[in-house]
């Protein structure tokens, strides 16, 4: 006796949820990240006003003084939800665990001079605070921000700030091997060293923001525009010629991190600026605004750790304005 196993294709009702279908066009089959994104903002049947806010309904448009047509216009360019976006963050875990493990093994902080390490302790870990306070804005911008697009990616985005925070600590640990009395100091330099001040007191005043956008691109677009080619950049360059090749590795993750999700960030500019003039107007005055803070904040840093601050700080400033006008913005 002989079976004869014939296959048949068997055609899907629908290719997607209804939804999405309306967004995508009927008969298209929609990506993961989509289905996981479009239209799942709520938006009728708020019984209440929120107490802590009155003026508002729970999830309101008008809580930015941006407008938007379609507020899922602000899709993630790295499409992230939650399956891809666990698996991408774990591989490049991974590289950090191997750096780290790699510096150990080899016994590469031995060899780096206690000066560079001392500075490294003193300039460097007092960012953990800061990596937190960007944690707490990114957390508020999911709490008032409108459309799943931007919130869902806000929230990944306040994770990686606590995980630079960890990391920040790691190597501080590292470095001190396993003192905990350098975190203790890097909290009194983050609370009272002058140096400090101002960056502290910008990130303190972006807490009491109540325009989420304008919060989003404070936190976001201006200081990390800053902070980061600072600290992770210029400086590890000038550690790597006084002998501190160690640092570039033991921060690979943050890094890496910053290039990928200045992608997202930049696209958030480009869409908010694109959708009208008034738009584009406001998120200008924003920037200067907050350059002009920021720009005075990073100098007093870059003076204890590079030896060009005036123009150093220059080059990132002039940097940070090609890429807000690239996007749409006059600044």
């Amino acid at each position: 006796m002989t079976l004869d196993i014939k296959s048949i294709d068997i055609q899907p009702k629908r290719e997607t949820f209804g939804h999405v279908a309306r967004r995508i066009g009927e008969g298209k089959a929609a990506t993961r990240y989509e289905e996981a994104t479009y239209d799942l903002q709520a938006t009728h049947n708020f019984h209440y006003r929120p107490t802590y806010n009155p003026k508002y309904e729970l999830y309101d448009t008008d809580k930015t003084a941006i407008k938007m047509e379609d507020w899922y216009k602000f899709l993630d360019p790295r499409q992230y939800y939650y399956s891809n976006y666990v698996m991408t963050r774990a591989k490049q875990q991974e590289v950090a665990e191997q750096n780290f493990t790699f510096i150990e093994k080899r016994d590469l902080l031995s060899v780096m001079p206690q000066d560079v390490k001392n500075e490294i302790l003193n300039h460097v870990l007092p960012l953990r605070h800061y990596e937190w306070g960007a944690n707490m804005n990114n957390l508020q911008l999911v709490s008032e921000s409108y459309g799943a697009a931007f919130a869902s990616a806000s929230m990944f985005h306040a994770e990686d700030r606590l995980g630079n925070a960890q990391y920040i600590t790691r190597i501080g640990l590292m470095i001190s091997e396993n003192e905990t009395d350098v975190l203790d100091n890097s909290k009194e330099a983050w609370l009272n060293d002058a140096s400090w001040q101002p960056l502290r007191k910008a990130l303190e005043d972006s807490f009491v923001l109540e325009d989420w956008f304008e919060l989003h691109m404070v936190q976001n677009i201006i200081m990390d525009g800053f902070i980061q080619p600072l600290f992770f950049n210029v400086y590890e360059q000038e550690l790597n010629a006084r002998g501190g090749s160690a640092q570039g590795m033991m921060s690979e993750f943050i890094t890496t991190w910053y290039e990928e999700s200045s992608k997202w960030t930049d696209k958030t500019i480009e869409v908010a600026s694109s959708e009208s003039e008034e738009n584009a107007q406001l998120l200008s005055s924003w920037a200067i605004k907050y350059i002009e803070i920021m720009e005075e904040a990073t100098l007093a840093l870059a003076k204890n750790i590079v030896e060009n601050p005036t123009s150093t700080v220059a080059t990132i400033k002039e940097n940070l304005i090609n890429r807000l006008n690239k996007n749409g913005l006059k600044v």
